[in-house]
């Protein structure tokens, strides 16, 4: 692999050692996501692991999004918007 790059290489590879923090994968409704956890019950999605076509295009579960989730209840959106809406 080739990189053509001006930054220096310190830069560019720092961190590459790092693997990624612990992910829980998590089903809802149809969909099942990939979460980072971020406290009990509370989640950073990192991805769609499998879903419908149509559940990409919604911003609720658009990466980055922050979810609740516990096991004995139905997971809820959390919205970093105070305008959003579902």
């Amino acid at each position: 692999m080739t990189l053509y790059t001006t930054m220096p290489l310190e830069l560019v590879l720092d961190g590459i050692q790092n693997e990624p923090g612990p992910f829980i994968v998590i089903t809802i409704r149809d969909v099942t996501l990939q979460i980072a956890p971020l406290a009990p019950g509370i989640g950073r999605i990192v991805r769609l692991v499998s879903a419908p076509l149509d559940y990409y295009l919604r911003e609720e579960y658009t990466p980055g999004q922050i979810i609740c989730f516990h096991p004995t209840t139905e997971p809820a959106f959390v919205a970093e918007n105070p305008d959003f809406r579902m």
